[in-house]
Parts: C-alpha cells; sequence; structure tokens
C-alpha cells in the first residue's frame, strides 16, 4: 500500500498531491510513482491542471483509441505547454498499458480539470461551442461567428488586465451566454438517444460556458488588483466544478487523485502578491473541502532545492529547512508532525510551506532536491579516485557530445564506469530522446553478471530483447540502447526517489573500474620484472 494512504485519517473519495512550483520534473515522476501504485488499491482515475476539453484526447490515447498518436495526446491533449514535460508523455503510456486487456470497470482515466484559460489570456468559446453544435447536429456555425467576431478581441492580454478592454458583458457575449446555455440545455433532452459521445460534448459545452463567465469577470468595472483576485476566483470555481463533476462520472468506479499547484488544492484561501498588494480568493481545494468534508484529503508538496530552476538550499530555521535536516529522500509525513518553523523566502518560481499551508494538509511531501546532471555528478565524482571529463570543444570532443560527462578511475581514458549524456547520437543513439529540453541519461558499466540479474538475460541477448524497452521513459533502469553489448544499463532522468538505487549501482561499477584497473597496473608490473 502506498506509505501517505496509512497517514489519513479517514480513506478519501478525492485525494489531491499538490506540487509548489511547476517545472520540477520531481513532483510529476513522483505523482506517477504513486498513481500507479494507487492504481493497485482501486484508484481509476487521474485529474491533473490541464483543460479539461484537451483533456479529452489525451485520455482517447489512454483508452486506446487508434487514430489518437502519442504525439498528438501530448500536443492536443494538455494546455499551458504541459504536454512537453517528459513525465506526462509517461503517465499516459503507463495509463494506457494499464488498461490493455482489462475491462472498462477497471480501466485507467485522464482528466484535466482546468478551464481553458490563462494567467494572462483566454479564448473565445467558438471551438467548444462548434463541438457541441456538431455533436446535437445543428448549423449555428454563421450565428456564432457572427457574435464573436474577430478572435484577437478575446484572446488579447489587455482584455485581461486593462479594464474596459474585455469584451466579456458586451451584448454579443450576453448573446453567446444564452446560446451556450440553450446548447447545455438541448444536451440535456437528446441525452436518452445520444449517450455515445455525450460526456464528451458536455464537457464542451460547460467550457464554453465557463470561458465567458471568465471573460465577463474580466470586463468587471473592478481595480486592477480586484479584478485579479476576481478573475483567479472564478477559474478556480470552474476547476472545483470539473473536480465535482469528474467524481460524479467516477464514483462508482474508485477514488481519484488530482495532481496541481499546492495554490489550487488547498483547503484555506490562496494568496498571491499584485504589484504589492496581497489578493487571496477561495481556491478550488476550498471549495471542493467544503462541499465533501473528509472525502477530500491534501497532501501538500514541499521543495528543498531546485538545480532546473535554480532554487537553492533553504535556510535551515524554515519549513523546508527543518524537512532537510531529516531525510535526504523524498518522504511523506504527517503534516500533525511538522512544529513552527519560518516561512521561507517567496518569488515567483516557488510557493514556500507556511503555517496555514501545514495546518490545513493531511500529509506533507517533502522533496529535498530535484536531480539534474550536475547533481548525479557530484555523487559520482564523491567516490574514491573518480576523475570527470566534460566534453568540450577545448578538448577536441565532437560538437554533438559537448557538455556530456564522462567518470574515470585511473589514467585510463577509453572506457568510462559511468557517463551522463544530454544529446541524441544521429543514426546511432536516438531511442531516448534525449534532445527533449532538460532530458539526460546516466549510463553505468554493470558487466555481463549484474546485467543478467537484472534484466534476466546476458548482455550478448540483448538484440533479441530490444523491443522490450522504452528507452525514452523516465525512472526506469533499462539496457544501454547502443552499449547494451557491452553491459551497460541506462536510466533516463532519474527522480530523487531512485538515489539510493542509483548510489548501488555506481558502486558496481565503480569496484569494475577499480578491478580493472588494479589488473593493469598488475600486468604493467610483471612486463617490468
Amino acid at each position: 500500500m502506498p506509505p501517505f494512504l496509512d497517514l489519513l485519517a479517514v480513506p478519501p473519495d478525492l485525494l489531491a498531491l499538490g506540487e509548489p512550483t511547476h517545472g520540477e520534473s520531481a513532483f510529476l515522476q513522483l505523482r506517477n510513482e504513486a498513481f500507479l501504485s494507487l492504481a493497485e488499491h482501486g484508484y481509476r482515475s487521474v485529474a491533473v491542471e490541464s483543460d479539461r476539453a484537451a483533456g479529452l484526447v489525451a485520455d482517447d490515447f489512454v483508452q486506446g483509441v487508434p487514430a489518437v498518436t502519442l504525439d498528438r495526446a501530448l500536443t492536443e491533449g494538455f494546455s499551458h505547454g504541459f504536454g512537453a514535460a517528459p513525465a506526462n508523455r509517461d503517465l499516459l503510456l503507463r495509463m494506457r498499458e494499464w488498461n490493455t486487456g482489462r475491462p472498462a470497470a477497471e480501466r485507467l482515466t485522464f482528466h484535466g480539470f482546468d478551464a481553458p484559460v490563462e494567467l494572462e489570456s483566454a479564448p473565445s468559446p467558438r471551438h467548444h461551442l462548434n463541438q457541441v453544435c456538431h455533436f446535437l447536429g445543428l448549423d449555428r456555425s454563421a450565428e456564432i461567428d457572427d457574435l464573436i467576431g474577430d478572435e484577437a478581441r478575446w484572446d488579447d492580454p489587455a482584455a485581461i488586465w486593462e479594464l474596459g478592454r474585455s469584451v466579456g458583458r458586451s451584448t454579443d457575449a450576453q448573446r453567446l451566454r444564452v446560446l451556450a446555455d440553450d446548447l447545455l440545455t438541448e444536451l440535456y433532452l437528446r441525452a436518452p438517444w445520444t449517450s455515445a459521445g455525450w460526456r464528451a460534448a458536455f464537457v464542451h459545452a460547460s467550457s464554453a460556458v465557463g470561458l465567458l463567465r471568465y471573460h465577463a469577470a474580466a470586463a468587471a468595472p473592478l481595480a486592477q488588483e480586484e479584478r485579479f483576485a476576481r478573475l483567479a476566483g472564478v477559474r478556480d470555481a470552474l476547476m472545483a466544478e470539473n473536480l465535482l463533476a469528474i467524481r460524479a462520472v467516477e464514483a462508482p468506479r474508485g477514488p481519484t487523485l488530482v495532481f496541481a499547484h499546492n495554490t489550487h488544492l488547498q483547503r484555506h484561501p490562496s494568496a498571491m502578491t499584485l504589484d504589492g498588494t496581497e489578493v487571496s480568493w477561495a481556491g478550488a481545494g476550498a471549495i471542493v473541502a467544503s462541499l465533501l468534508g473528509d472525502r477530500y484529503a491534501v497532501i501538500a508538496g514541499s521543495l528543498g532545492a531546485s538545480p532546473a530552476l535554480g532554487i537553492g538550499p533553504p535556510a535551515a530555521s524554515t519549513y523546508e529547512g527543518r524537512l532537510q535536516q531529516e531525510t535526504t529522500l523524498p518522504r511523506y509525513l504527517p503534516a500533525s508532525d511538522i512544529g513552527p518553523a519560518e516561512r521561507r523566502t517567496h518569488d515567483y518560481r516557488y510557493f514556500p510551506l507556511d503555517q496555514a499551508t501545514v495546518e490545513h494538509a493531511d500529509v506533507v511531501l517533502h522533496v529535498p532536491t530535484g536531480v539534474d546532471p550536475a547533481v548525479l555528478a557530484d555523487r559520482i565524482v564523491a567516490l574514491p579516485g573518480v576523475e570527470q571529463v566534460v566534453a568540450s570543444e577545448e578538448n577536441g570532443s565532437p560538437e554533438a557530445a559537448w557538455g556530456d560527462r564522462f567518470f574515470h578511475v585511473g589514467p585510463d581514458r577509453r572506457q568510462p564506469f559511468a557517463t551522463i549524456v544530454e544529446h541524441d547520437v544521429p543514426g546511432f543513439d536516438e531511442a531516448a530522446q534525449l534532445d527533449r529540453p532538460g532530458v539526460f541519461r546516466l549510463n553505468v558499466d554493470l558487466g555481463r553478471a549484474e546485467f543478467e540479474r537484472l534484466f534476466g538475460f546476458p548482455p550478448k541477448a540483448f538484440e533479441e530483447h530490444r523491443h522490450e524497452f522504452d528507452f525514452a521513459r523516465l525512472d526506469t533502469l533499462m539496457p544501454h540502447p547502443g552499449y547494451a553489448l557491452y553491459g551497460f544499463a541506462s536510466i533516463v532522468m532519474p527522480g530523487p526517489h531512485l538515489l539510493p538505487e542509483i548510489d548501488r549501482l555506481l558502486t558496481v561499477a565503480h569496484d569494475r573500474a577499480v578491478r580493472r584497473l588494479e589488473r593493469a597496473a598488475r600486468r604493467a608490473a610483471e612486463q617490468r620484472d
């Protein structure tokens, strides 16, 4: 059973797992591990901070719809650029693999639960209204186009930030809200005869209504900070509405894991500083918690350091600093066990733990550090006698390898026992898709015996098993796609939860390199004698 379930007083219907910042892959990787573990205990759905209507495409891939490729699922199935996150690729693939051959009641479902809005812009409802009309067999495209007009007047950032620029309370917008509401009514009227595709059409209709509500809020005659708080609140209200709708669908099948920024999931009011003024609003978590009670549980994310985001270690007196002293690995702990501490300095990259966040959470997940090539390199060079060579123009390395790291024991530079690479080698080593932003791979020389112990076949049999591996998957030890024949294994973007196993593998590889050096020294001595 996942360790955090034992820390919850009551098994929830909706379990929230928060991250304190976007962009630190460790939280997404831990989310994937948590969800697949929860699936073994009856969870059948995950909802992520991404547009709900877009999520229909991602779920089609998860369900095995042939027309939806992985590339399309990542491009069209996520909003806010989240499809580019390598861990989201893994989530979809692992859910699809789970679903293969399982009955409907046991299959996993992917949901987005966000509204189709960005912080600084929101599109018109044109696409969503046309999708509903297509489902209903209605041709109202000319009317919709006439009311919406130029798309630019809807998605212009000035419509959000400058009073009087939004069209959200215009006559055309009001007529669109009536049209959208009428389409919702028509959907319900047709429900008994049009079950196939009805839920997707309902999501699009709800998205259209939500967008029109958001634009109306943007047009409210309020001062900027008041309007921003109102917009943030409306977006979270739409998120809450979506979460409750998702639970209504998923309730007969099992609990749901929801993953998003802490500010969207916490039970207490959310806040942000805008032009020196703190604005606050009820987040989706605060809304849902008030309606679901103890059927909603919150795991708040906490972060020590993030090399990827340039976030250094916390001061020892802060909440994160004290948690940092207790563990070097990701850890779930009861929020009630965390005593008072100072609040870490806040910046736009990270929303730190504070007293309210801790008091209103059930559990805290603390991640001491994200993992990047430099973090791994520091662990490797700490081994006895290790030297690091970084490929560069100055040392004559090919340009395609610049920045890659090679680790040796002794003077022989021909055979590193470990490498950290960040580039594909066209025509030879492209299966790991290392040219994706932020992606890297650790490679270790395990030798025949350890290789066979881990994979169940010797290095020389690798080609017979190559088809069994997705070499681009994160957090997974697998044969090296190019050097498995020589006993090399690899891990793409290992998360911090894998550091103990990485240390063990590095020790195996380092010991082999030391023994190789000792043998070479004996041979040289024998030749001198």
